[in-house]
């Protein structure tokens, strides 16, 4: 008797989640940097009032929008969305408010990478945006620099 090769399990969905001070701002540096956008989650958010299951003090008005006070998503333009929602299906970074202060290195950051010969144009692209340099980089595995959003996350630009 033949075995039918196991069904092989859908990829999960997954987006990266970045604690920090301010989502909005974060967002709209990140949307910038990435060439992404803000996510548009104004109709749940009225759908939610209407409810009762949202309060009003949860929201905040972003890009003339309503908008979640404490998280906001970036997504890539050509990934799929959900139009009710306005939540992305695809490649996603997600700012998430907390209280504390970022007070250590980061444990998982995300690589910038460009088209060859325009790391540099890109870097002063970013910081305009708000980034700053930490250090450049040049060993024998290759070449980048390190560098910090506006609230001091480390990322990388290759």
């Amino acid at each position: 008797m033949t075995q039918e090769p196991a069904s092989r399990p859908a990829p999960l969905h997954w987006k990266v989640v970045v604690d920090c001070a301010d989502p909005q701002a974060q967002a709209d540096f990140w949307a910038a940097a990435l060439h992404y956008e803000a996510e548009d989650n104004n109709a749940l958010i009225e759908r939610l009032l209407e409810l009762g299951a949202l309060p009003r003090e949860a929201t905040v008005e972003f890009h003339g929008r309503l908008a979640f006070r404490d998280l906001v998503a970036v997504r890539h333009p050509d990934d799929p969305y959900d139009e009710d929602s306005g939540t992305g299906l695809g490649r996603r970074v997600l700012f998430q408010r907390v209280p504390e202060p970022k007070t250590v290195k980061n444990r998982l950051h995300l690589d910038v990478h460009t088209a060859s010969g325009a790391r540099e144009a890109e870097v002063e692209r970013l910081e305009k945006l708000g980034a700053g340099v930490l250090r450049r980089v040049s060993e024998p595995a290759g070449e980048w620099v390190t560098m910090t959003d506006p609230e001091g996350n480390e990322f990388c630009v290759h």
